[in-house]
């Protein structure tokens, strides 16, 4: 947020002299302009003249589908074009492979200036915001505040906000989603069906929505946290699964300039820069997230084993960066076994209670029908399809939205040997391919837009039922 100054010339102060003249009126048409005398600014006492500057941390209004500007630096924000030129950024990645975080923060913030923040967890990415206080450059940073974190991490918010002489902008979930999934299942229900419910609603959603507001964002995603899914994420990217402020695919870049830092490293950068770190380190937490979902490790023991301790430990992503999730091929070498038919050997998406799984006679018969009792929403999609992974959190809140709305929602994977029926029957061109059965039509009606967030497929629904 920059220092902003308001002009002399349009200061109405009332001053103890009386020697001043009155303003000089010129005629323009019907209207008046009046020639305002300049008062120097040494005419004015201290009080006075700290008037005309803005505090550095004010903040603007809020607006609830973007982060609000949290800049840093009493300097002016650089201006930023309305689009981003495309770029190629697999080739920005190789190019910055051996570059230094300082190095790949200060490309990151050059190159969006307000449209991208820092990502801060209140664990070591703490780190971020000192390499971009070093740039030199304005900067914003939001946190999500799930409502279960330690004690010590909102300690360390406050820490980090005195340290740096910022605001961190806070991002909180639904209460009345929390509130439907505690007094549905408890407050402890991921140690029994997975923490993947959950951090969708405390975390996945709330960052979806500052995520929109963005068309870039900073992580402290590292290689060596987790082998099983971080081990191959490049400095920067597309972002696979989130979209940003012009909405669809691709909409949004994302930055993760200690990618190939070791961990140890990242702590000595801390300790050299004396900054503020949580107070939980120093307990044996290395990985630290909400209070139930994370215990200090033991020495010998990677840091990731402190989270979801209870779960596979090769799919310990809580959903911002579910896009780092591979599956592991038949033969073991890390990469999708796509058959011939064109299918793959990968975990399905959409698994929820409240989308209906659609066979083939299914959808035949959904076809068929020219009087249905209530409309249909159905995806065609390929579980190994980026594009479908992608949108899954969208569909997935978008059916829970149409629970008891008189819409069901429904799948069918259109790959492999269903893949000819569904370009011949049901209008596939690509994955995905989202279908709108009305109630009293047998023509599906299919859905035109890229864009798969939920208002716009909420407003899609919403225009034919």
């Amino acid at each position: 947020m920059a220092l902003a100054f308001t002009s002399s010339t349009a200061i109405h102060t009332s001053l103890s002299s009386s020697s001043y003249e009155q303003p000089k009126v010129s005629q323009l048409g019907n209207f008046q302009l009046l020639d305002q005398p300049q008062i120097p600014l040494k005419a004015l006492n201290f009080s006075q003249r700290r008037c005309l500057v803005k505090p550095l941390n004010a903040e603007p209004k809020r607006n609830e589908s973007i982060v609000p500007s949290a800049a840093t630096i009493a300097a002016p924000l650089p201006e930023v074009e309305e689009k981003v030129e495309a770029e190629d950024y697999e080739k920005l990645a190789k190019e910055l492979e051996n570059a230094s975080p300082l190095e790949i923060m200060d490309k990151a913030l050059e190159k969006f200036g307000n449209d991208i923040a820092i990502a801060f967890s209140g664990a070591e990415d703490v780190a971020l915001i000192e390499y971009a206080h070093l740039t030199g450059r304005p900067f914003r940073v939001f946190s999500l505040d799930t409502g279960r974190l330690n004690p010590e991490t909102y300690q360390l918010f406050d820490a980090v906000e005195k340290h740096y002489g910022i605001r961190i902008e806070y991002m909180f979930p639904d209460a009345v989603e929390v509130q439907a999934l505690v007094r549905s299942k408890g407050l402890f229900s991921f140690y029994e069906d997975g923490h993947q419910e959950c951090c969708r609603v405390r975390k996945v959603r709330p960052l979806r929505r500052a995520l929109k507001g963005l068309r870039a964002w900073i992580t402290g995603q590292r290689k060596d946290q987790s082998p099983g899914t971080r081990s191959e994420i490049p400095a920067v990217q597309v972002d696979p699964i989130f979209e940003g402020l012009d909405g669809g695919i691709g909409s949004l870049v994302k930055w993760n300039p200690v990618a190939n830092v070791d961990g140890k490293d990242v702590w000595n950068f801390l300790r050299v820069m004396n900054v503020p770190v949580n107070s939980l380190h120093s307990k044996g937490y290395v990985s630290i997230g909400c209070e139930p979902c994370t215990r200090p490790v033991l020495p010998g023991q990677h840091e990731r084993e402190g989270r979801w301790w209870w779960e596979d430990a090769k799919a310990k992503e809580c959903g911002l960066h579910k896009g780092n999730i591979k599956d592991e091929s038949v033969n073991g070498n890390g990469n999708s076994a796509v058959q011939a038919n064109g299918s793959a050997n990968v975990a399905d998406i959409f698994d929820t209670k409240d989308i209906v799984t659609l066979s083939r006679p299914g959808i035949e018969n959904l076809l068929k029908l020219e009087d249905r009792r209530e409309p249909w929403l159905v995806v065609l999609y390929a579980p190994w399809c980026r594009f479908c992974q992608a949108m899954e959190g969208s569909y997935v809140e978008l059916a829970e939205k149409l629970g008891g709305c008189g819409v069901k929602v429904g799948k069918f994977r259109a790959d492999g040997e269903q893949k000819t029926f569904a370009q011949q029957e049901l209008q596939l061109g690509s994955f995905p391919t989202i279908l709108f059965f009305p109630k009293h039509s047998s023509q599906p009606i299919k859905y035109p837009s890229e864009k798969r967030d939920v208002d716009s497929l909420m407003a899609f629904v919403n225009a034919l039922r």
